[in-house]
């Protein structure tokens, strides 16, 4: 009796095994259809409904977000579904599908940016700063490169008020470490590696505004902790990498707050405190605006054109007078939300663009991209 109850045992567990077998993806995926199975296991399964139950798991686990929400980073993948993802550019088409909590939506980046604006009081007042935008010109004229502002644009700054203070010291400590021509190595000294670690401590670390940017990434879990942030923001604004020659001769921050020279013209240089202290110097001619948002009080957004030591920029987008650490939080902000991408801010209660853009040609970390650019978009 015990000999025929374990043969029926092993015939019984053998065609549980058959019918497995037949009912799963196990070393057969990719394969063609096969009328033999009971299931399929190739791409045309999820067309027709008829993909195996583990279809998902064995086949797709490198290109789906299904039952992978929050995993760890697996360069194997071709897609991944944490929440770093988002800012490194390179989530699984169906990750806003099955990780919804971890998105970072158009209504959080507006809500979060009008949180930053009230928060930003290092900005500049109207008694602390004067301007005089003077010539107006259409688009079509911004390639004209003829002066028609007779003064300068900014015609009064209390400089002892504002630069006084830690965070646009810590700027102006870190603006004169460039090179602006391209193709040029940049190389720094240990004083000015340390400036840039006070520059990042100062607007982000110790400003109330800082603090919230951070507290927000925290909650969508973008960074683990407040040293992460900081590492992250020192590679991805410090981070050299090569605009031209193979030199190491660029970075985020030198090209929206210092401004370059490339082919022969301005590129980047969208910091209005750098535009002041260069027009102060006389190395800076204003021309004209195609642009002036909305605002009444600072910061406000100008596009501007202007001659830099006899190099034209024909749209050099600002906003006028912010402070340091408000210039980087948005810029940030943008670009680890909306890598590549327009992205729509509130600035008391009126609309605003930043556009970003992600350096490709190199990387830092384990894939994760420099910016190349960022700055205030201006309506069609």
């Amino acid at each position: 009796m015990k000999v025929i109850a374990v043969l029926a045992l092993w015939v019984t567990l053998f065609y549980q095994g058959c019918s497995n077998s037949l009912n799963s993806c196990q070393g057969r995926c990719g394969y063609g259809t096969d009328s033999s199975f009971s299931c399929q296991c190739n791409p045309s399964c999820e067309r027709y409904n008829d993909c195996c139950s583990d279809y998902i798991q064995i086949c797709k686990a490198g290109s789906t977000c299904n039952g992978r929400c929050g995993e760890n980073y697996n360069s194997q993948n071709e897609c991944h579904c944490n929440s770093k993802c988002v800012s490194y550019n390179n989530c699984c088409s169906d990750y806003t599908k099955f990780c919804d909590s971890a998105v970072i939506t158009d209504a959080e980046i507006k809500a979060l940016s009008e949180r930053l604006y009230a928060l930003d009081s290092n900005r500049a007042s109207a008694s602390q700063l004067v301007i005089d935008p003077q010539a107006l010109v259409s688009n079509s004229q911004t390639g004209s490169k003829l002066d028609l502002s007779s003064r300068r644009l900014f015609q009064y700054l209390d400089e002892k008020a504002l630069f006084s203070r830690p965070t646009y010291a810590a700027l102006l400590a870190v603006l004169d470490n460039y090179n602006r021509m391209t193709g040029q190595t940049e190389s720094f000294s240990s004083q000015q590696l340390a400036e840039q670690e006070t520059f990042l401590r100062e607007t982000m670390s110790k400003t109330q505004l800082g603090r919230e940017l951070f507290a927000f990434l925290y909650s969508k879990g973008v960074y683990a902790s407040e040293q992460n942030f900081i590492q992250d923001l020192k590679m991805m604004w410090f981070g050299l990498y090569s605009r031209n020659n193979s030199k190491m001769d660029s970075s985020g921050f030198e090209h929206i707050f210092a401004g370059e020279i490339k082919g022969g013209k301005v590129s980047g240089f969208h910091n209005w405190i750098r535009f002041y202290l260069l027009e102060k110097s006389g190395d800076l001619n204003y021309y004209s605006h195609s642009f002036n948002g909305p605002w009444t009080t600072f910061p406000d957004i100008l596009g501007m054109q202007f001659m830099w030591d006899g190099y034209y920029k024909q749209v050099g987008s600002a906003i006028i007078g912010c402070s340091p650490e408000f210039d980087l939080a948005l810029y940030s902000l943008c670009y680890i939300a909306r890598p590549g991408k327009q992205c729509y801010l509130s600035l008391g209660g009126k609309a605003l663009i930043i556009q970003t853009y992600t350096w490709d040609n190199s990387f830092y970390g384990d894939g994760r991209k420099f910016i190349a650019s960022a700055y205030p978009a201006t309506p069609n």
